[in-house]
């Protein structure tokens, strides 16, 4: 019979029934097995330590096989939303233990669930006390003036935050796949978010803080073929590829272990982030602290996802713009938002050249960058074989950029103009004089002060 011959058809027909047929028997029954897979797949397999708690925050100190670890630690900072193992989801794609493997002291903050307490908590409460107290206590354990940072996500906007207003403790900021500019470059979440369209104020009346589910629905809305139906296609069509269904197990923990976010931060964070545009806009203030991004003076490296639907590269990229640093770097590779963290590719192209990144701009003894009259030094003085006098006598007082940490060239340049820029001036100002003149908050004024001072003791 030939091809085309209609008992042919038939017969082919019904073979290709019964293939399917048996097909879907083999993977129920495959299905029924890896279940137990699914439900007892594990993750964050790197061994940690909780070396201080706040609230419900938890830093986390990652235990390394090196001989040796770098002088300069790396603190990791995740968003307020889902879980942080994301960064160590499993041995050969855990962006902690690349980092670990590269010699790097890696810290990690777990933000853990907020509770209906913590719902009036703000970006000052995040930035200027959680984030900062977690800094002094990596500064505290490893002997480091300045520390590095690498943020991701929503960590990544709160961190460059904490750089404009903390500069002074940091020694390099890496930014993964942050939200920092919004004006209409940031897809669907910053259409969704439009003033016109949406109240954040309202959701958080209603719930206090923001609930998870909410929050994973809309994520998941932003590409509903992909999260609804084409991930459950390949599940089915690799259910006897042990490695496939594990490491799907891990994502969908991820996904569905988020956490809620509080109310007040929220509300803050889409209203001036988002809506307004405040922080490229250098028109941000957190506290009573103006977020000055143009001071940002340490190096920053952006890692972006070409395709990251969440934070499309238009919102990341032009940021380096309005810095003030001269040391700004991108490595935007072909992968999403989950990919910068967990694709093997990422892991082999991209991992290797941020660790990289932060090696070169660290010194491996902490304090090896320290003025070299540090006060308690010996001091030498040249006498002159004449007469007998100082050679140095008249030497120009010290300038504020050179004595005093965390001043560069852009608050050197504000000082000078209101005559404050040395050392024995900045001494003898009070610290809001100093705050007014370097525009910056007078913690940070007292702290330049106070370094002034030991100099001229």
């Amino acid at each position: 019979m030939s091809a085309n011959d209609p008992f042919s058809l038939a017969l082919n027909f019904q073979r290709e029934l019964l293939d399917t047929a048996v097909e879907s028997v083999d993977r129920g029954s495959i299905a029924a097995e890896q279940a137990e897979r699914i439900e007892d797949v594990e993750v964050g397999h790197t061994p940690s330590n909780v070396v201080y708690e706040e609230n419900k925050l938890e830093l986390l100190h990652y235990e390394s096989d090196a001989d040796d670890r770098h002088g300069t630690p790396i603190l990791i900072v995740y968003a307020l939303i889902n879980k942080p193992f994301i960064l160590d989801l499993q041995p050969d794609r855990s962006v902690v233990k690349r980092l670990l493997d590269a010699g790097h002291d890696v810290y990690l903050i777990d933000w853990n669930e907020p509770s209906r307490l913590d719902q009036h908590l703000t970006l000052d409460d995040y930035v200027n006390r959680y984030i900062d107290n977690c800094v002094d206590v990596v500064r505290e354990r490893s002997g480091a003036d300045r520390i590095n940072i690498l943020g991701y996500c929503m960590g990544g906007t709160m961190t460059t935050i904490y750089t404009a207003l903390h500069q002074e403790k940091v020694r390099a900021l890496g930014l993964m796949a942050a939200g920092l500019c919004f004006d209409e470059t940031g897809g669907v979440l910053e259409l969704w978010g439009d003033d016109e369209h949406y109240d954040p104020q309202a959701v958080v009346d209603a719930y206090g803080n923001v609930p998870a589910d909410m929050l994973a629905t809309g994520f998941a809305l932003m590409d509903p073929v992909a999260n609804y139906v084409s991930k459950y296609a390949r599940l089915y069509d690799n259910l006897d590829n042990d490695d496939f269904v594990e490491n799907f197990a891990r994502m969908e923990r991820w996904l569905d272990e988020g956490i809620d976010l509080a109310g007040e931060t929220y509300v803050q964070f889409l209203e001036d982030v988002y809506q307004d545009n405040k922080l490229y806009k250098n028109e941000m203030y957190v506290g009573d602290e103006h977020v000055d991004v143009t001071s940002i003076e340490v190096p920053v490296l952006q890692i972006i996802g070409e395709y990251d639907h969440l934070i499309p590269p238009e919102t990341s990229k032009p940021f380096n713009e309005v810095l003030g640093s001269d040391d700004t770097e991108i490595i935007e590779y072909s992968t999403g938002h989950i990919g910068l963290a967990v694709s093997g590719s990422s892991h082999r192209d991209v991992w290797p050249q941020v660790a990289e990144w932060y090696l070169e701009r660290s010194p491996d003894e902490p304090d090896d960058d320290a003025d070299a009259s540090e006060p308690g030094d010996a001091v030498q003085i040249e006498i002159d074989e004449a007469d007998g006098s100082a050679a140095d006598e008249a030497e120009p007082a010290a300038d504020v950029q050179d004595a005093i940490d965390g001043i560069g060239p852009t608050y050197a340049e504000r000082l000078h103009a209101a005559g404050l820029g040395t050392v024995d001036a900045l001494a003898d100002a009070d610290p809001e004089t100093v705050a007014d003149a370097a525009e910056i908050g007078v913690s940070r004024a007292e702290d330049w002060r106070s370094q002034a001072e030991s100099r001229t003791e």
